[in-house]
């Protein structure tokens, strides 16, 4: 008798395609080489062009399983693709912790973001023939008070059949209390899942990846502990990618992208999936 415990299959998924071509190289490389099994796309990133898109696409109809989202944006610095969208600071989103703040003050105009969402979603659709198969966010803005309303209303409208991206985690409270970005994402996500479980929108069980990305730590000893609990269908978010000037122009998060990308191409990495009776496929 066969006593071993069945996969969990997971989602390993890398946000950002679309940021700069260095980070694009890097996401279909680890696409390609079936360790990665989703990415979601920035259309207001400024390499989303049909080169960049068709790419993507070649790299993924090659993988077993790899679906393409939708990265939807609404911080700096990056500029909104509808004409009249406010607040703004010199033509761009406000940054990440004003846009937060906004939200919680309930000083966000959430029509004015619905209409932002929505061409954001029709843009995708543009360039990729379809809508997306998942919505997420970046620096989670999708999970923000006043935000999350307008989000789930458009995912509804413009992808009705695509599932959304919640950052909370499934461990006890005790492990999640060691890590604050992690169980500040816990506090929205709760929000976030009651209120796409009422639109009847389906969403991502388990969630794991959010680390001080400025302590710049060791990845291959963070990855286990994303593992660790996640449950089938669960996510681990994660930003490979090779720096170059545009992504310096644009994030903070350079040289740990690299570090990313060298540890989930390693040697080591198929060996703690399998430990972990995990599986990409």
């Amino acid at each position: 008798m066969n006593d071993a415990a069945p996969l969990r299959r997971i989602w390993l998924c890398a946000d950002d395609y679309g940021l700069s071509p260095g980070v694009n190289r890097a996401i279909r490389d680890l696409i390609e080489r079936g360790r990665l099994n989703a990415t979601s796309v920035m259309v207001v990133g400024p390499a989303i062009g049909r080169d960049e898109v068709s790419a993507l696409q070649t790299a993924a109809a090659g993988s077993p399983r790899c679906s393409i989202g939708l990265h939807i944006t609404l911080t700096a610095p990056f500029r909104p693709l509808t004409m009249h969208f406010q607040p703004l600071n010199g033509g761009m989103f406000l940054p990440f912790p004003k846009v937060l703040r906004a939200g919680l003050l309930r000083r966000l105009d959430p029509e004015i973001i619905h209409a932002e969402l929505m061409v954001q979603l029709a843009a995708f659709n543009e360039l990729f023939g379809r809508a997306p198969d998942f919505v997420d966010g970046h620096q989670h803005a999708q999970l923000f008070p006043q935000v999350r309303d307008a989000f789930l209303t458009a995912v509804k409208a413009a992808a009705p059949s695509a599932w959304v991206r919640q950052g909370g985690r499934n461990q006890p409270l005790a492990k999640r209390l060691g890590t604050p970005k992690a169980l500040f994402l816990d506090i929205l996500s709760a929000q976030f899942r009651r209120r796409a479980s009422r639109a009847n929108i389906a969403f991502n069980p388990g969630f794991a990846g959010a680390y001080d990305f400025s302590q710049q730590p060791d990845f291959s000893a963070l990855m286990p502990q994303f593992l660790d609990g996640l449950p089938e269908g669960g996510l681990i978010m994660c930003h490979p990618g090779f720096v170059d000037e545009t992504l310096a122009s644009l994030d903070p998060l350079t040289v740990q992208r690299e570090r990313e990308h060298a540890f989930l191409g390693g040697e080591h990495f198929p060996h703690l999936l399998a430990a972990n009776k995990v599986t990409l496929g």
